[in-house]
């Protein structure tokens, strides 16, 4: 047998050929023309540029992409990351899981994906403005960005400043369109964005894991019982999403964060991290280690060694290999990252009864989101403000009708709490929660009625496999 290092040294962790791998196990099990599962698998179109951004009396060259994997629905849909790790097939697989994510969660658009080798930290936030500006005129200048075609989004490296500065240079750059703010998501909400984006992806992760919990049956396969109250929890990352999944996890389900680690380490506390400290700490640190609440972990995979109930790998991808995937002590892996499995380490995790909630349908939240935010600067109106005053009179005459009947009053708290109408990120959030709860039981069921599937993985694969294949046998493309 071979040992870890040995085996490690000979994974494939080309993303673009797992995501490729992973495909082919699915559409191995379906009954489809073998010519329409080459055009879903292939990414019809890549945008490859060079271009130069003056600093000074100085002159710097980026290269960036931007991926459309299937235009099978319009626009396609994807996020844009700055980092030096970029490289043209990482960025075509995950255009690849946008497809196939936004198939699973029922939102009507084709996968995209863009990127700029570089690494934003190293520059002055008025350079990375210069350099996110150029990148946008390339992406018009080439129609690869626009409401009906391409809207980006944020990734790792960029936000709500990246996404509000790219909406700007759009509508600078094509006067005159109604629907210019529709062009990019994740933006500010004071620029067209929309209450509940930031958090959106951290959000679905809670809600993936929340259904899984529901079906006992499903749990008791890979020794898992009871609710998510007082089930410990290790998050690989803290940025935007993993901070959001320890603090929507420890608050609101009552789960224990016993570890937390970034790039330069971590920490662990057996009995609990208070996440608000942690952040605060890190806000004012620029790190994890010495929190006065934990224990130092040196490396940036150790918390995936951490024992826990639920392991949730929120950075990069390729972080649990075969390299270390013998030392993971866990029960589920909750998958918040793009990718962060490799194909050997996911066999062996199966092997060993470890549950694995995948990455194309746990982190959909984002995109779910965006899709809302998306079809709201369409429409150019807020959720929730010509109802939500109705809403609160109707809700009112009924408390009024429970009072009268009841001979009882309703305490003031009560009172407010049911008075209020929906406001928009409620609203939000509860699209939000009935998109992950029909997508996971969708998955379930499909791992049920064929198990050749053998996992969730590979049976959200299938789901994602057969709308696409379903949409392009409509269009007549393959009748």
């Amino acid at each position: 047998m071979q040992t870890g290092t040995r085996a490690a040294a000979q994974e494939d962790l080309n993303l673009w050929n797992i995501v490729s791998r992973q495909f082919d196990r699915a559409a191995a099990t379906m009954d489809l023309p073998e010519g329409l599962l080459r055009q879903i698998k292939a990414c019809n179109a890549v945008y490859y540029v060079q271009f130069p951004v003056r600093f000074g009396d100085r002159y710097e060259i980026f290269e960036g992409w931007r991926a459309e994997h299937s235009q099978h629905r319009k626009p396609t849909k994807g996020g844009i990351r700055y980092s030096e790790m970029v490289t043209q097939d990482e960025i075509m697989a995950l255009a690849a899981l946008m497809t196939y994510k936004c198939a699973i969660v029922d939102v009507p658009f084709g996968g995209s994906k863009g990127g700029i080798c570089f690494n934003p930290k190293k520059y002055t936030r008025d350079q990375v403005e210069k350099i996110t500006r150029r990148y946008t005129a390339e992406l018009v200048r080439k129609n690869f960005i626009g409401p009906g075609i391409n809207v980006p989004a944020p990734d790792l490296g960029t936000g709500e400043q990246e996404m509000a500065w790219i909406a700007d240079t759009f509508e600078a750059l094509t006067p005159g369109h109604v629907d210019s703010l529709a062009s990019v998501t994740g933006k500010p909400v004071t620029q067209g964005g929309i209450r509940g984006r930031k958090e959106a992806t951290g959000r679905g992760v809670q809600y993936g894991i929340r259904e899984a919990f529901k079906h006992k049956a499903d749990l008791k396969k890979f020794g898992l019982s009871g609710g998510l109250e007082g089930k410990r929890v290790a998050i690989q990352g803290f940025g935007n999403v993993g901070y959001h999944v320890a603090k929507f996890l420890s608050e609101e389900d009552g789960c224990r964060i016993v570890a937390i680690g970034d790039v330069a380490g971590g920490v662990i506390n057996r009995d609990g991290l208070n996440i608000n400290h942690l952040s605060e700490y890190r806000d004012m640190t620029g790190g994890l280690k010495g929190f006065p609440g934990g224990k130092d972990l040196p490396g940036p995979r150790d918390v995936l060694e951490a024992e826990c109930d639920i392991l949730v790998p929120a950075a990069l991808e390729n972080q649990i290999t075969l390299e270390n995937v013998d030392r993971i002590r866990t029960k589920m892996v909750a998958e918040a990252a793009n990718g962060p499995t490799t194909p050997g380490a996911d066999e062996r995790l199966n092997q060993r009864g470890v549950m694995i909630i995948p990455d194309i349908y746990l982190n959909a939240g984002g995109v779910t989101v965006s899709y809302f935010e998306w079809t709201k600067n369409l429409s150019h109106i807020r959720y929730g403000r010509m109802e939500k005053r109705l809403d609160e009179i109707y809700r009112d005459r009924l408390v009024q009708t429970i009072e009268q009947v009841t001979g009882r009053t309703v305490a003031d708290k009560q009172r407010r709490e049911l008075l209020k109408g929906a406001d928009e990120v409620d609203l939000v959030n509860s699209g939000l929660e009935g998109s992950m709860q029909n997508a996971y039981r969708e998955i379930r069921e499909a791992l049920l009625a064929d198990p050749r599937l053998g996992d969730l993985r590979t049976a959200a694969f299938a789901v994602a496999i057969t709308k696409v294949a379903r949409s392009y046998m409509e269009l007549g493309v393959f009748p």
